[in-house]
C-alpha cells in the first residue's frame, strides 16, 4: 500500500509573532518608555478636545515612602475611572497630586535628627523647614516612577504639590476667607492631643486600639454640704479608667433622672462599716464586686438612702488631696448632666474640664475654666500644686512623666498611691477592656488636652458663601490685589446643615458611603485647625495683644497671600511683620500667630489650587468624582466638603467612590510586623503590572478584599486566558482584510455571537457608569474563555483551519472575528494596559497606541437567545457524556463521537448536520430517549481536516470538502 499525502500544508493554520509567553516584567517598561518618548497623555488630550469633559480629582497620598498595595489599589482604580471615561469619548485628564505638608514628613525628618541625638527645635525653623521640602519632594520622585510604571496614565511632568508656593499661597488665602467671614476663632477647649508628637490631632490622624490591661479605679469624694442631710460627710464614689485626670478634677456630675442610693457595706455579723457610698443603684452590684464585697460570706451593701438624681442639685463635695490646700481646697460642686447613663462605673462621674469635652463644657456653664496642668509632652508643670507637695528630686521626677505611662498611671503609680494614703481609693486594678485613641503615626497613646486652638464653628450662621474663583476675588499671586467679595446669603445657616445638604445631593458609590460621611458630619465637633508644629502652611493672622481678636484688613491679607505666593511658607516670619501690616498698623500691637494649619485643610483646598487656578486648563470645577479609600469620610472628603461649603456653599464634588482595604489572603490586615505584607513593587518585577491590575479590577474593591500569592497565581491564569485569547484572534486573522458584509448572508451562529457581542457592550457599558469594575472584568473575562474559547473559537476552528481560503463561511468567521478584535482590545484596553498596546501594535504597527481609540462601534444584531442557550446546554450534556470515553481512551477527540440526543432537548431549526458541527462530534441523530448516548464512530477519519465521514473511504482519504480545497 503507498503512504498517504501529508496534507498540513494544505491547512490555514494561525499565523502571528504574538507570543504565548507574555514576558511582563522585561517588556512593560519599554512600552512606557514609548508612551512616554512620544508624548501619549499630550495626544489624548489632542484627541479629546472640545468633548465633554469629565474631570476625577486626585486625592494627595503622602510623600514619605515607598509605593504600597494600598496606594496601587487606589491609583489602578482612578486610572480605570480616568481612561473608560476617554475610552466613551470624554474629555477625561489625570492630574496627580501629593500631600508635603504636615506630621507624617515631618515626624520622618524628626527621626533623623533622633537618630543622630539632635534636637529639631535647636535648628533654625527654615532650614528645617528645607529639610521637609526636600525629604517629601525625594518620596514624590520616588512615588511618581513607580505609579508610572503601573500603567497609569497622567500629566506626570506637571503634578500638583501642596508645598508649591502657589499652592501655598492658595491654601494661605482659602484661610483668610474663613477670617474675612468671621468663620474662624480662637478657643480653649480639650482636643485629642499627642504628647509623643507634641500636637494635636485631627480625628482622621487617630486610630483605636482595643486594650486589655487599662486601670480602672474607685475614688471616694467626701460630701460636705448637701440639701439631704443623709448625705452629709459620707462618700461620693466616681469611677474612671484615667487616674492620671484626678489630680485636675473640678466638679461631680450626675443625671437628674438616674435613681440614686446611699449604701452601708453590711459585714458578715451583720454590723455596718462605718463609710457609707452614694451612687447610682442600678450599679451596686458591680461596685460591689469591684470593691470585694464577699456576698457568700454574708457581706452586702445595704441601702440607706435613695433619691433621683435632680435632689442632688446643691451638693457640694470636697477633693480627696484637699489637705494640699489652694486648688485643691476649692469645693467640688455636683453639677447635673445629660450624658451621664448607668452603662457602667457609678453612675456619677468626675469633671476635668482640661481632660474631656463633656467635663468642658458643662463646667464652662458653670463658670469653672480649665487649668493647663498637663504640658504638650504629656506631663504635669513643674510647679503644679500637687506636685509641689512632694520633694522634686528621683521621686519627682518620677512623678512629672507623661501621664499616660503606665509606671505613673498604673494602680501603684504615684496618683493612685496619693489616694491610697488619704484614704479615698476604694478600688484599683489593670483589667479594663476598651477601644482608646492612638496616634497612627507614632502609635502612642493620645489624651484629650485643653489648650488654645483655632477653630471653625460648625453651628454658627455663614455670613456668606462667596460664588467667585480665585481669580474672580483677585486672590492672585504675584501681589494681586484683594477686592471685596459680594456678599451673598448662603443656602443654610450653619457649615453643618450646609454640608448636610450637599451629602444629601451628592452621588455616592456605595451608597452606605452617604450614611457614613452623614453620621460623622452630623455629630462632629467644632473643626479644630491649629498644629503646633513646624512644616505647614502657616495660620496667617495677626492678633490685637489688647482685644484678642484678630486682624480682618483685605489690604494686610492681599500682601500676605501674595509673599506666600512668591516666597512659600517661610514668608511667615516676625522680620517681616511690619511689612505685611503697612503704616496703618504698629507690629509691636499684634501677635502673630505661630500655629500651623491642620494638613487636612490643606488638603481640603486642593480643589482650589488644582480645578479653579488655570494652571491645568484641561480641569474645571466641581470635580465630577473623587475616590479613595473608605477612610476617607472622615478624612479628605469631609475636609474638602466642609472647607468648600464654607467658601462656596457647596461640595466640590458631584460623586464620591470609596474602596475598602487590602489584606491579606487569610482576611488579617496587612502588617509589617506580622510579616504578612504584600509589595506591588516586588509583583511587578514577578509578575508585571498587568497582573496587579487584573487583581484590582476583579475583586470587589468597594469592599475589603485579599490578595496574596495564591491570589495572584489564580490572577495569572485569568490573564493567561485572555492573552491566549487575543492570540488565537491575531493568528486567525492575518492577512485579513474585508468587512461584514450583509448580516443576512452570514451563518447563524455568527449572528448569535455579534449579538452576545452587543449584548457584553451594553453591560460594559453600564459597568463603566455604575464604576462597577469587578463586573466589568468578569464580563470580559467570562465572555473570552465561555463564550469564544470554548464555544465560538472551538467551533469554527475547522472551518478556520480546512475550509477554503475565501470560501463564504471562512470570510463570515473571519469578519466577525474582526469585529470581536476591534471591540475586545478596546474593552481591555484599561485593564490590561500593557497587553492591550501589544496586542494592538502586533496587528497594526504603525496604526498608533490603542489608547487614543474610542469605544467601538459593535452591530446591532439580535438573536433568539434563549434558543441558543437551550442548545449550548445540550452541548454541555454532550460533552459530559463524551468524556467517559476519552478517559477510557476508547475515543480520543469528540470527532471520533458518534452522537444520540433526545429529540426534546434539542431546539427547533437545528439539522443534524448541523449539530455534529456544533458538538464537534462525527455524527448526531436524534432519540427518543431522556440520556443522551454515545459511541465510537466507525467512519473513516479524512486525511486532511481529521473528522470521521460518511464519505470517506478509507482513513487518510479526503472528504468531499477537503478534496475541493486541496484540488
Amino acid at each position: 500500500m503507498s503512504e498517504k499525502p501529508d496534507y498540513k500544508d494544505t491547512v490555514f493554520l494561525p499565523k502571528t509573532d504574538f507570543p504565548m509567553k507574555a514576558g511582563l516584567p522585561q517588556k512593560e517598561p519599554g512600552i512606557q518608555a514609548r508612551w512616554e518618548s512620544e508624548g501619549l497623555y499630550k495626544q489624548l488630550r489632542e484627541a479629546r478636545e472640545g468633548r465633554e469633559k469629565f474631570i476625577l480629582h486626585d486625592g494627595p497620598p503622602y510623600a514619605n515612602g515607598d509605593m504600597h498595595i494600598g496606594h496601587a489599589l487606589n491609583h489602578i482604580l482612578k486610572d480605570m475611572v480616568c481612561r473608560t471615561q476617554n475610552l466613551v469619548g470624554k474629555d477625561a485628564p489625570y492630574v496627580p497630586g501629593w500631600d508635603c505638608h504636615g506630621l507624617p514628613i515631618e515626624w520622618k525628618v524628626e527621626e533623623k535628627y533622633r537618630k543622630k541625638k539632635l534636637n529639631k527645635d535647636e535648628v533654625p525653623a527654615a532650614e528645617f523647614r528645607a529639610e521637609c521640602r526636600a525629604y517629601a519632594q525625594h518620596w514624590v520622585d520616588t512615588q511618581r516612577e513607580q505609579l508610572k510604571r503601573l500603567g497609569i496614565m497622567g500629566d506626570w511632568d506637571n503634578p500638583y504639590l501642596t508645598m508649591d508656593f502657589q499652592a501655598e499661597g492658595t491654601i494661605v488665602a482659602e484661610l483668610l476667607k474663613f477670617a474675612e467671614s468671621g468663620n474662624l476663632y480662637r478657643g480653649s477647649k480639650p482636643v485629642m492631643w499627642s504628647p509623643v508628637e507634641k500636637t494635636a490631632l485631627a480625628e482622621a490622624e487617630v486610630e483605636y486600639e482595643d486594650l486589655t490591661d487599662s486601670p480602672q479605679i474607685d475614688v471616694a469624694f467626701e460630701i460636705t454640704e448637701s440639701p439631704i442631710p443623709d448625705l452629709l460627710h459620707e462618700q461620693a464614689v466616681i469611677w474612671t479608667t484615667t487616674p492620671w485626670t484626678i489630680p485636675v478634677n473640678q466638679a461631680l456630675a450626675y443625671g437628674e433622672d438616674i435613681q440614686y442610693a446611699l449604701v452601708a457595706l453590711i459585714e458578715a455579723n451583720g454590723e455596718p462599716h462605718y463609710e457609707r457610698y452614694l451612687l447610682a443603684e442600678d450599679l451596686i452590684d458591680e461596685f460591689g464586686k469591684r470593691i470585694g464585697v464577699k456576698t457568700e460570706e454574708g457581706e452586702r451593701l445595704s441601702i440607706v438612702w435613695r433619691g433621683k438624681g435632680k435632689q442632688l442639685a446643691g451638693t457640694v463635695a470636697r477633693h480627696p488631696m484637699h489637705h494640699l490646700g489652694g486648688f485643691y481646697a476649692t469645693p467640688r460642686p455636683f453639677l447635673a448632666g445629660d450624658f451621664v447613663t448607668t452603662e457602667s462605673g457609678t453612675g456619677l462621674v468626675h469633671m476635668a474640664p482640661d481632660h474631656g469635652e463633656d467635663d468642658f463644657w458643662l463646667c464652662k456653664e458653670h463658670g469653672i475654666d480649665p487649668v493647663f496642668a498637663v504640658m504638650d509632652d504629656g506631663r504635669y508643670r513643674d510647679d503644679w500644686l500637687w506636685l509641689g507637695a512632694n520633694d522634686l528630686d528621683e521621686d519627682g521626677k518620677e512623678r512629672r512623666r507623661s501621664v499616660i505611662n503606665k509606671p505613673f498611671n498604673a494602680p501603684d503609680g504615684p496618683i493612685c498611691s496619693d489616694l491610697r494614703e488619704a484614704g479615698a481609693l476604694l478600688s484599683a486594678s489593670a483589667d479594663y477592656a476598651h477601644s482608646y485613641p492612638h496616634s497612627w503615626r507614632s502609635k502612642a497613646k493620645v489624651i484629650f488636652r485643653c489648650t488654645p486652638q483655632w477653630f471653625v464653628p460648625m453651628d454658627k450662621e455663614l455670613p456668606w458663601l462667596s460664588p467667585k474663583t480665585p481669580e474672580e476675588k483677585g486672590w492672585e499671586g504675584e501681589g494681586g490685589a484683594i477686592d471685596p467679595a459680594d456678599e451673598k446669603p448662603c443656602a443654610a445657616p450653619t457649615l453643618r446643615e450646609r454640608a448636610m445638604e450637599e451629602i444629601a445631593r451628592v452621588r455616592f458609590v456605595p451608597e452606605k458611603g452617604r450614611n457614613r460621611i452623614g453620621s460623622m458630619v452630623e455629630g462632629r465637633p467644632d473643626w479644630v485647625l491649629s498644629r503646633q508644629r513646624a512644616w505647614g502652611v502657616p495660620i496667617t493672622l495677626f492678633v490685637d495683644r489688647k482685644s484678642g481678636e484678630y486682624l480682618v484688613d483685605e489690604a494686610v491679607n492681599a500682601r500676605i497671600v501674595a509673599a506666600v505666593h512668591k516666597d512659600g511658607v517661610d514668608a511667615w516670619d516676625e522680620a517681616r511683620a511690619q511689612e505685611f501690616l503697612g503704616n496703618e498698623y504698629q507690629a509691636e500691637d499684634y501677635e502673630m500667630v505661630k500655629d500651623i494649619l491642620d494638613v487636612w485643610f490643606d488638603s481640603g483646598c486642593t480643589h482650589a489650587f488644582v480645578l479653579e487656578s488655570g494652571r491645568w486648563p484641561d480641569l474645571r470645577a466641581p470635580a465630577d468624582l473623587y475616590l479613595e479609600g473608605s477612610d476617607q469620610h472622615r478624612g479628605w472628603f469631609q475636609s474638602s466638603l466642609l472647607q468648600s461649603c464654607a467658601t462656596r456653599g457647596r461640595a466640590p464634588y458631584d460623586q464620591v467612590l470609596t474602596h475598602g482595604f487590602t489584606m491579606d489572603a487569610k482576611g488579617f490586615k496587612q502588617s509589617k510586623s506580622l510579616g504578612n505584607t504584600t509589595d506591588p513593587l516586588k509583583v511587578m518585577e514577578q509578575y508585571g503590572a498587568d497582573i496587579i491590575r487584573l487583581w484590582a479590577l476583579s475583586v470587589d474593591f468597594t469592599e475589603d478584599h485579599r490578595i496574596g500569592d495564591e491570589i495572584l497565581k489564580g490572577v495569572g491564569d485569568q490573564y493567561r486566558r485572555l492573552r491566549n485569547t487575543f492570540r488565537y484572534l491575531l493568528g486567525a486573522l492575518d492577512g485579513f482584510v474585508g468587512d461584514m458584509g450583509d448580516t443576512g448572508e452570514i451563518p447563524e451562529l455568527e449572528v448569535y455571537v455579534l449579538a452576545m457581542l452587543a449584548e457584553l457592550d451594553g453591560r460594559l457599558r453600564k459597568a463603566v457608569d455604575d464604576y462597577d469594575f469587578n463586573t466589568y472584568t468578569r464580563l470580559l473575562v467570562d465572555f473570552c474563555n465561555e463564550d469564544l474559547s470554548a464555544f465560538f473559537f472551538d467551533i469554527r476552528k475547522d472551518s478556520l483551519y480546512c475550509d477554503g481560503e475565501n470560501s463564504d463561511k471562512r470570510n463570515a468567521y473571519r469578519t466577525v472575528l474582526d469585529i470581536l478584535f476591534h471591540a475586545l482590545v478596546r474593552y481591555a484596553a484599561p485593564v490590561l494596559v500593557y497587553t492591550a498596546e501589544e496586542v494592538w501594535s502586533t496587528r497594526y504597527p504603525d496604526g498608533g497606541s490603542v489608547h487614543l481609540l474610542e469605544w467601538p462601534p459593535v452591530p446591532g444584531v439580535t438573536a433568539d437567545g434563549a434558543r441558543w442557550e437551550k442548545l449550548r446546554n445540550l452541548r454541555e450534556q454532550v460533552n459530559e457524556a463524551i468524556e467517559p470515553l476519552r478517559r477510557e481512551k476508547i475515543i480520543r477527540s469528540s470527532n471520533e463521537a458518534d452522537v444520540v440526543v433526545p429529540e426534546s432537548a434539542v431546539p427547533e431549526g437545528f439539522t443534524d448536520e448541523q449539530l455534529a458541527e456544533l458538538f464537534i462530534t462525527a455524527s448526531v441523530t436524534r432519540g427518543q430517549g431522556d440520556d443522551v448516548t454515545v459511541t465510537k464512530s466507525t467512519n473513516h477519519k479524512c486525511g486532511r481536516c481529521w473528522r470521521l465521514l460518511p464519505e470517506v473511504s478509507e482513513d487518510g482519504d479526503l472528504c468531499d470538502r477537503c478534496e475541493d480545497v486541496v484540488g
